[in-house]
């Protein structure tokens, strides 16, 4: 596949059936996002919010744009910006992977540390502030940007429509609402009666760059109406799905990756023998590394262990 740019090597990406963990009756299908140029989802989330607002003449070159991220919604945008001249900086919770840190700094992005135990809402906090300080600043905003969950129903969705267009259920992490909600609505807009399910963490639990809604900040972007439910998944359950993707299925992901399949998994119980469930892996698991989630030891201690750290 040629590519103009960097931008124009954004999507298309596998959707792989996951054989070994697949319970009796069911077919479990990945969608691997981390087959980006910058390794997520998030590439399609950020070329749709710049080139959204380029049309919309709130960008020419040496513009300066701030994002609240856990990293992924940086590391694309800085991609994005670089090569377009855009001066980039990126709020982020304190306790994010060093390899996102690392990957920003390389780019020559600016990057304001929030409070950890804010997690994500934190970050939301400062850059609004920061926003409202300094009207120089763009700030795109994903989770109130309506250009993110059109880059899933005008380009994830039809993807897995292509490659399944018998899908009879979705399930999504619940980060910005973006991917359930854009996918969502364009696989009910194929057929009504596909289910779509949101993995949300439990309360309090500040694992995988997910939100829990009962929290405090329902992202602008969310339209629950899309939802058929939300199901809490733990740290640990995360972790254990994660492990047994590697381990079974030959796929590193990360750990958001293993709530999504782990609620996939579930599901499979609510529907008829036969249903085919698409889940997504926001990424690989090459950016947490440094965590150690990946270490040999008992997995419910490293899953304590990685407690407050923050994943997406």
């Amino acid at each position: 596949m040629l590519a103009r740019s960097i931008a124009d090597a954004v999507g298309r990406t596998p959707l792989v059936r996951l054989p070994n963990l697949s319970p009796d009756g069911y077919e479990i299908h990945l969608k691997l996002e981390g087959h980006n140029p910058t390794g997520s989802i998030k590439d399609r989330v950020a070329k749709y919010l710049i080139e959204s607002a380029e049309r919309q003449g709130l960008l020419h070159e040496g513009s300066r744009i701030l994002e609240p991220t856990s990293g992924n919604t940086g590391i694309a945008l800085a991609a994005l910006c670089a090569p377009r001249g855009y001066k980039l900086t990126c709020v982020m919770p304190e306790n994010t992977s060093e390899e996102r840190r690392q990957i920003l700094e390389l780019f020559g992005v600016d990057i304001v540390l929030s409070p950890a135990n804010e997690g994500s809402n934190g970050s939301v906090r400062v850059a609004r502030e920061m926003a409202a300080a300094d009207s120089d600043l763009y700030m795109p905003f994903q989770y109130g940007n309506q250009a993110n969950p059109q880059a899933h129903y005008e380009t994830t969705g039809p993807e897995i429509l292509a490659d399944l267009p018998d899908v009879t259920a979705f399930v999504a992490g619940l980060g910005t609402g973006g991917t359930v909600t854009g996918v969502g609505k364009r696989l009910k807009a194929h057929d009504p009666d596909i289910k779509v399910y949101a993995a949300e963490p439990q309360y309090g639990d500040l694992v995988y760059g997910l939100r829990n809604l009962d929290e405090g900040y329902v992202p602008e972007v969310l339209d629950q109406s899309v939802l058929d439910s939300r199901i809490k998944v733990d740290s640990l359950k995360a972790l254990r799905a994660t492990r047994a993707l590697a381990a079974e299925e030959g796929i590193f992901a990360g750990v958001s990756t293993g709530a999504s399949l782990a609620v996939a998994i579930r599901v499979c119980g609510r529907l008829p023998k036969g249903s085919k469930v698409v889940a997504i892996s926001p990424d690989g698991g090459w950016k947490y590394l440094s965590t150690g989630a990946y270490a040999g030891g008992n997995v419910e201690d490293i899953a304590e262990s990685l407690a407050d750290t923050l994943w997406a």
